[in-house]
C-alpha cells in the first residue's frame, strides 16, 4: 500500500464545490470516480482544500491509498484520460503514509479577480467579479496592510463556521491593478469558511469610498460579522497552490 498525493487544477463552475455531497455534481466525486476506475480499487481521496460551489483551483492538493503497480508519477498522465475536461491532476507522486494534506504545516494562496469597467465581458464573467464602479486602489492596499499577521477573524468568516478558534494568519495580502483587472492575492496558514470572499467584497466596499480604510482595526476588533463587507461572489476566487512547509514562515 502507498499514498499519492495529486495537484489538481479545476474550474467550479459546474460543480457543486469540492466535497462530495449526495445527487449533486462535486470535484472529489468526479476524481474518486476516475481513479476508482483507473486503478479497479475503490478510492476515496482526502483534499486539503474543500473549495465552495463555483469557486476554481490551479494547485489544490489531495492524497489517496492504493495497491496499484502504476508508477506515482504516471498516475496524473492516466487518470486525465478519465476526467471531464474541467479537471485536470496536474502532478502524481508518493509520499510518506502518514501524510494528511490537512494536518500538515502548509500555506495556502488564493487570488481574487475584479473586472473592473464600465462593461461586463463575457468571456470573464466565470472567473471574475464585474464591478463597474470606480474602484480606489491605494485605498484597498491601504486596508489590506491592517489584516496582515495574526487576529482573530470572527468579523470575517460566515455565520455558519462551527470552528472555535477563529484565529488566522495572513503572511501576504496584496492588492494590484493589471490593465482592466484588480487581483486581491492572499497567503496565510488556513481560513476561515468565506473568509477570503468576505475580505475581497469588504475591500471593494473600501474601494468604492463606503468604508474608510481606518475602520479595518475595529471591524477585527469588533469580532462581528455584520461589521464587514458582503460575501464576494464566488466566481472571481482561485485557490493558486498550497505550499507544504516544515518551518513557520516568517
Amino acid at each position: 500500500m502507498k499514498r499519492i498525493r495529486l495537484v489538481i487544477a479545476y474550474d467550479g463552475t459546474n460543480y457543486c464545490g469540492w466535497q462530495l455531497q449526495p445527487g449533486l455534481p462535486t470535484v472529489e466525486a468526479q476524481i474518486n470516480k476516475a481513479l476508482s476506475s483507473l486503478l479497479g480499487e475503490k478510492i476515496a481521496v482526502i483534499g486539503a482544500s474543500r473549495t465552495d460551489s463555483g469557486v476554481h483551483a490551479r494547485g489544490n492538493v489531495a492524497v489517496f491509498d492504493t495497491d496499484t503497480r502504476i508508477p506515482p508519477e504516471k498516475i496524473c498522465l492516466a487518470v486525465n484520460q478519465r476526467l471531464p475536461e474541467d479537471i485536470r491532476v496536474q502532478s502524481s507522486i508518493e509520499v510518506a503514509a502518514d501524510f494528511h494534506p490537512r494536518k500538515v504545516n502548509c500555506r495556502k494562496t488564493y487570488e481574487y479577480r475584479i473586472l473592473n469597467r464600465n462593461i461586463a465581458l463575457p468571456m470573464e464573467r466565470l472567473y471574475s467579479y464585474f464591478v463597474y464602479y470606480s474602484l480606489d486602489i491605494d485605498a484597498m492596499q491601504k486596508a489590506a496592510g491592517y489584516l496582515a499577521g495574526e487576529h482573530d477573524f470572527k468579523s470575517f468568516c460566515s455565520v455558519k463556521t462551527q470552528v472555535k478558534d477563529t484565529v488566522r494568519s495572513i503572511y501576504r495580502l496584496s492588492v494590484r491593478k493589471e490593465e482592466e483587472a484588480i487581483i486581491l492575492s492572499i497567503t496565510g496558514s488556513g481560513f476561515l469558511y468565506n473568509m477570503v470572499r468576505i475580505i475581497a467584497g469588504t475591500l471593494i466596499e473600501v474601494g468604492r469610498g463606503a468604508i474608510p480604510p481606518e475602520h479595518m482595526p475595529a471591524i477585527l476588533l469588533g469580532r462581528d460579522r455584520s461589521l464587514a463587507g458582503p460575501t464576494a461572489p464566488p466566481q472571481g476566487l482561485t485557490l493558486m497552490n498550497i505550499d507544504y512547509i516544515t518551518d513557520n514562515i516568517e
